[in-house]
Parts: structure tokens; sequence; C-alpha cells
């Protein structure tokens, strides 16, 4: 998702200046965690109603954005 930007808000205010989907106090880590944890798209989205399948795109565009920035070690 080239347009992760339009979705994603970073403000000192909300959410201790957490990322979260704009418009909410939905963070991304809470997103990338239901995930992780196995669950779809669709059950995030029923989870978090102010959520939309683009805003779950829009999380995982940005983890991997961050992931391209820094430097990853591998876990001894």
């Amino acid at each position: 998702m080239a347009n992760w930007q339009e979705r994603i808000s970073i403000n000192p205010n909300i959410c201790h200046g957490k990322p979260c989907i704009k418009g909410t106090r939905v963070m991304v880590t809470v997103i990338l965690d239901n995930l992780a944890e196995g669950l779809t798209f669709e059950e995030i989205v029923r989870e978090y109603p102010p959520l939309t399948l683009e805003d779950i795109k829009a999380a995982i565009a940005y983890a991997a954005q961050l992931t391209r920035e820094e430097e990853l070690l591998p876990i001894r």
C-alpha cells in the first residue's frame, strides 16, 4: 500500500504519540499483534469497528516501511 501515510497518524496528544489509525485510538501495534496471533483481517475489523480492511493494510505497510529504514540484527 503506497498511501499508508493517508491512514496512519502520529500525534503526541493521542496514545502517547504511538502510530494510530487516523480518526481512532487504535494503535498500529494492536493491529499487528492481532495479526501475529492469527486473526484474519475480517476478525480484526469486527473486533475494532472503526477499522476498515484498508486500515489494516496500511498498518502492515507502515511496519514494512519501518523495517526498510532500520537494520535488524538476528536474535541470538
